[in-house]
């Protein structure tokens, strides 16, 4: 007898290029065949994922050269009844099985008659649909299982219907981190995906063991290269160079330098370092430039000495100065007086002051430049009082010096302040006012416009001078009394050339009772009064 043992996993659908259906078809015709000729037995229903199928032959007398034969037919049929079952399970169809009646696709039978539904025909969690000849079991939307005895709730089929910390595994969300990592290993899910570490103050593999670390396990034996130094930071060996070395630490550091061309321009060679070579300069030196990785070097101002050694200060205060250069700053002597002044510029120290000032014969601003004087800078600046104007001029010894006036319609004193006058006509004044020297004023002021006995009055501006009282006479001269003249004769003595004499009696007015006017006019033109007479 032969005995063949299969395990029927998920998965293939096909065998030798054919569909499930084709070899179901083909199975199931085989099976007939077989029958007839009674080499093959009974055949085990298939019931579950993982379908186990047995295969049992006749016991019969079996030639040692028809073996080969049998075996070869026989692994065929096997390979018929996998894809046969795999095709119906997939389409999560399972027909109802009778031994010993003859099937076809989608499990109806050719020979039974028409089988109906009932509550116990399928498993929980499935429904009975049915079918043209013969019932047939499904499982229930949602569901995934052996639809004759049991069909359970699918949980899941991707992670994606899981919570962030659980995987789909056999359609169920379970945590991935049951038994993920080693001992003394922390588990964090990470997006569906369990990850392993070793937790602080812990060395190892997470996935297999973690212990407790040595602070300085990570650079025992070192992992640096030549000319480092190993220190352990946070766990990790840290690789550095040693000072005066340059290179990468883990696989070996040399010299910073050995010659100067190693180094940058502004960099010398020195103890196989690259440094400044402004070392060289002496005390006080300024290392000014760096030519051919060397320096050179200069004391600064005010110093003196060798600036490869040391440099000293000319003076620290005024006293250790000489008189021609008395001032010490920044510990040289210096004169304040150079560069201090303008162009044609003189300076002066008062003490170590220096005082500017333009020449007696220039002019100019001292700071910047003197120029030689002109006559227009007698008036720049304006040397006169508010208001007034200044024009050169000369004095009486014929030296040039700036003249101030008061301009036209201004009086007062020109070295002082000028304001504007009264007036500038007469018509400016009230009528028995003139405008005299740009100031309204009574023209009879002083009664010096008249003669004596003459009577002054001022009207339209001007004094009219007049003899009255019995008076005659010329106003602007003399007005004298004609009746006391009568009286003493018709002559009176008058002094000439030193002499009086006697003059006949003068001619009597025609109108003795019309006394004489004299009318004065005063003027001003360029400080000069005209005088004007009339008589009547």
């Amino acid at each position: 007898m032969v005995w063949t043992n299969l395990s029927l996993s998920p998965g293939s659908t096909a065998v030798s290029g054919h569909t499930s259906k084709d070899l179901c078809i083909i199975y199931h015709l085989y099976k007939k065949y077989v029958s007839t000729g009674g080499s093959v037995g009974a055949f085990n229903s298939i019931r579950t994922v993982h379908t186990r199928i047995g295969l049992l032959s006749h016991r019969e007398n079996i030639h040692e050269t028809d073996m080969g034969e049998k075996i070869l037919l026989l692994a065929p049929l096997v390979l018929l009844v996998l894809g046969c079952a795999e095709g119906q399970r997939y389409r999560n169809y399972y027909a109802r099985d009778y031994l010993g009646r003859d099937l076809y696709e989608h499990g109806r039978s050719i020979s039974d008659n028409l089988v109906t539904c009932g509550p116990h025909t399928c498993g929980v969690g499935a429904h009975c649909i049915h079918g043209s000849v013969r019932p047939v079991c499904a499982c229930l939307p949602g569901y995934s299982g052996d639809a004759l005895t049991q069909c359970v709730k699918i949980e899941c089929i991707d992670n994606s219907e899981c919570r962030s910390h659980q995987s789909c595994v056999n359609q169920h969300c379970i945590d991935p981190c049951a038994g993920a990592c080693g001992s003394n290993a922390n588990c964090d899910v990470r997006n569906h995906i369990p990850v392993c570490s070793c937790p602080p103050g812990y060395t190892g593999n997470p996935f297999s063991s973690c212990r407790i670390a040595d602070p300085e396990e990570a650079c025992h034996p070192s992992p640096c290269g030549a000319n480092t130094k190993c220190h352990v930071a946070n766990n990790q060996a840290i690789c550095t160079c040693l000072p005066g070395y340059r290179g990468s630490p883990l696989t070996g550091c040399r010299h910073e330098c050995e010659s100067d061309g190693e180094c940058g321009a502004q960099q010398s060679c020195r103890d196989f370092k690259c440094i400044s070579p402004c070392g060289d300069c002496g005390v006080n030196a300024d290392c000014e430039t760096v030519s051919a990785h060397r320096a050179i070097c200069k004391c600064p101002r005010g110093y003196f000495g060798d600036p490869y050694r040391i440099c000293s200060a000319e003076c620290t205060s005024d006293s250790e100065c000489p008189s021609y250069k008395p001032a010490c700053v920044y510990n040289a002597c210096i004169d304040p007086c150079i560069n201090a002044c303008g162009t044609n510029a003189e300076c002066h120290l008062r003490g170590l002051t220096p005082v500017c000032s333009c020449p007696r014969n220039m002019t100019g601003d001292p700071f910047s430049y003197c120029r030689p004087f002109e006559a227009r800078d007698l008036c720049e600046p304006n040397p006169c009082g508010a208001n007034a104007k200044c024009t050169p001029g000369h004095d009486r010894t014929g030296a040039e010096r700036p003249v101030c006036t008061c301009p036209t319609g201004y009086i007062g004193n020109a070295l002082v302040s000028c304001e504007r006058g009264e007036c500038e006509l007469d018509s400016q004044c009230s009528d028995n006012l003139a405008c005299v020297g740009y100031r309204c004023v009574d023209p009879c002021l002083g009664n010096t416009q008249c003669g004596s006995g003459a009577v002054c009055m001022a009207r339209r501006h001007i004094a009219v001078c007049t003899c009255q009282n019995g008076r005659n006479g010329d106003a602007l001269v003399n007005c004298y009394d004609t009746q006391s003249v009568v009286a003493t004769g018709r002559y009176y003595r008058y002094k000439r050339d030193g002499n009086y004499s006697s003059q006949p009696e003068p001619e009597a007015p025609k109108n003795p009772a019309a006394p004489a006017v004299v009318i004065t006019e005063l003027k001003e033109a360029n400080t000069e009064t005209k005088v004007e007479e009339k008589k009547e």
